[in-house]
């Protein structure tokens, strides 16, 4: 059993679907592992105070945690690389490094109490108090517990002592003293005891203020926190500046020394501002010119941090973006890969559907074609025997009787048997031609003029006009068959139903067409009666060579036909 072209096509379509590849998946553990190593070197850079390898490190890991969409890890370098821009005195560039952190924020946690506790600590050191104290309020919400509340109440105190609001600094420290939660922490404790006594001190309770302070600064010394140490001798300093300004120079000049040291540069200017002001004599003169030295210093290093920041973060972002267009530009060309492969295949199944199509289409005009042989022939059949069975059955049989019943030997006898033969013979030579094979040559005209004439009748008179003006020669051999026949079964109609006494055919030829015109007074038909069988096969002929016939009758007033065909 021969399959239809499209089974194969399904098949051939379910093997490429079978090869397919998959696509390689990206390394995610590769860019995971750097991510990490690159955050394990930034703290290591941090407590060396490295930070500008620090920073840069810090600001790696987080492209590659981006890489991998990995917010948690994004998130804490962001809040480094900020803490070290503080450090630095970048605050401005620390405020933008947090604000890229907000997006990646998936929950308020112990991140985002990090964050505004920052944002926080940038606005108060540019001395936006209220801002501080709104992002500080913030981080208490993030707070999930009293202990963690203590840094940012304590930090709300400081900004509120900046605002000469001390009652409510009082009250914020004295609170966080009464929950005893710093009982364990000495260095957090000192630092609240310091705060609480230098709001008294500013309100004007010296005593209570100086009792809290030097409390302070004892626990400080014992815990060995010098950084805490520092700020409770500028304390001490500023307390003593008006009524001891000796001791006030001590404790300033013990500020100064341990700030030199661990170089924390603004407590070195706190000092120093402590010494000049106490110090009338020589000394002053040195003092102030250190002040502005270190003041000049200060402010291009840290314009120089600044600066070193801003482009670490430009040639990272300037790196990422060139990476992104290598990755898009090996993306496109892998893409344009993938396309050539596609249209390559594609233009392979067109080529099978192709011949496919045509290797159906051929055995299915085939098909039809044999079975339009067989019908045609199977209809010419049909017409012969009904022909002869009509016209020459009768004829015989009346023939064979007129033999039987008159004398063979007389004249008129002889002469009437031998018209009748005749007939008979005339008879089968036409229906001989009608279904006889049809000669598109040289002498096609002479054939078809032949073929309608042969309808002329003592009844009926069959004129041709113009037949020899049209150029058969320029018409394809299929085209004339189909006239021949078309014709040929017009004239069978005729003779057959229409008792016709005059028939006209007239033959036109135009650049690219030929137009028959058939015209008979025989006594015609409504045109919705139109007797099919032979006319049918008409309509079906003419619409096979893209022409068209129109037929026009009324009873008793004839039968026109116009037919026009391509040449």
């Amino acid at each position: 059993m021969v399959r239809s072209p499209f089974f194969y096509f399904l098949f051939f379509l379910l093997l490429l679907s079978c090869q397919e590849q998959t696509t390689p998946t990206s390394n995610a553990s590769s860019i995971r592992k750097d991510a990490i190593d690159y955050v394990n070197k930034g703290r290591v850079s941090f407590q060396n105070k490295n930070f500008n390898t620090a920073f840069y490190q810090f600001n790696k890991s987080k492209i590659a945690s981006e890489a991998i969409k990995d917010s948690a890890n994004v998130v804490y370098n962001l809040i480094q690389m900020a803490n070290i821009q503080q450090i630095n005195g970048d605050y401005y560039g620390s405020k933008e490094t947090l604000t890229e952190a907000l997006p990646y924020l998936k929950k308020k946690d112990v991140y985002s109490a990090a964050i505004n506790n920052l944002f926080g600590i940038a606005d108060k050191e540019l001395s936006i108090y209220n801002d501080a104290i709104f992002f500080y309020k913030e981080a208490l919400k993030d707070c999930t517990d009293d202990a963690s509340r203590q840094s940012p109440l304590n930090n709300i105190a400081v900004v509120y002592i900046q605002q000469k609001k001390y009652n409510e600094a009082i009250n914020i420290l004295n609170t966080i003293l009464d929950k005893k939660l710093l009982d364990k922490e000495p260095p957090k404790k000192a630092r609240v005891l310091d705060n609480l006594g230098y709001a008294y001190f500013k309100m004007g309770e010296t005593e209570k203020g100086y009792s809290l302070m030097n409390e302070g600064h004892k626990m400080r010394t014992q815990s060995e926190d010098f950084y805490g140490i520092i700020e409770s001798n500028l304390h001490l300093a500023e307390f003593y500046s008006k009524s001891n300004p000796q001791k006030s120079n001590q404790y300033a000049q013990a500020a100064y020394q341990l700030a030199t040291h661990f170089n924390s540069v603004d407590e070195r200017l706190r000092a120093l501002s402590f010494l000049i002001s106490n110090d009338s004599g020589i000394k002053n003169v040195q003092y102030a010119q250190k002040f502005i030295f270190l003041n000049d210093s200060i402010i291009k290093i840290r314009n120089n941090f600044k600066n070193k920041f801003a482009k670490i973060k430009y040639d990272s972002k300037k790196e990422k973006d060139e990476n992104q267009k290598l990755r898009l530009e090996k993306a496109e060309n892998l893409l344009s890969l993938q396309e050539a492969k596609y249209q390559r295949l594609f233009f392979i199944l067109g080529i099978a559907i192709l011949i496919l199509s045509i290797l159906y289409l051929r055995k299915f005009y085939q098909n039809r074609n044999r079975i339009g042989k067989i019908t045609a022939a199977y209809d010419t059949e049909t017409r012969i025997a009904k022909d002869i069975h009509d016209e020459l059955a009768n004829d015989v049989f009346n023939t064979i009787t007129f033999t039987q019943t008159q004398p063979l030997e007389s004249t008129n006898v002889k002469d009437n048997l031998i018209q009748k033969l005749d007939h008979i013979y005339n008879r089968v030579r036409r229906i001989s031609r009608e279904n006889n094979e049809i000669d598109t040559k040289a002498n096609y005209a002479i054939n078809l003029k032949e073929m309608l004439s042969t309808y002329n009748s003592p009844t009926t008179n069959v004129i041709i006009n113009n037949i020899e003006k049209v150029s058969w020669d320029l018409v394809d051999d299929v085209k004339k068959v189909a006239v021949h026949r078309i014709l040929q079964e017009l004239m069978v109609n005729m003779k057959k139903h229409s008792q016709a006494s005059i028939v006209v055919l007239k033959f036109e030829s135009t650049t690219n067409k030929i137009l028959i015109d058939y015209t008979d007074n025989g006594k015609g038909c409504q045109n919705d009666k139109i007797i099919k069988n032979g006319l049918q096969n008409m309509e079906n002929r003419i619409r096979a060579i893209k022409g068209t016939i129109i037929f026009d009758t009324e009873p008793n007033k004839g039968f026109k036909v116009k037919i026009t065909m391509p040449k």
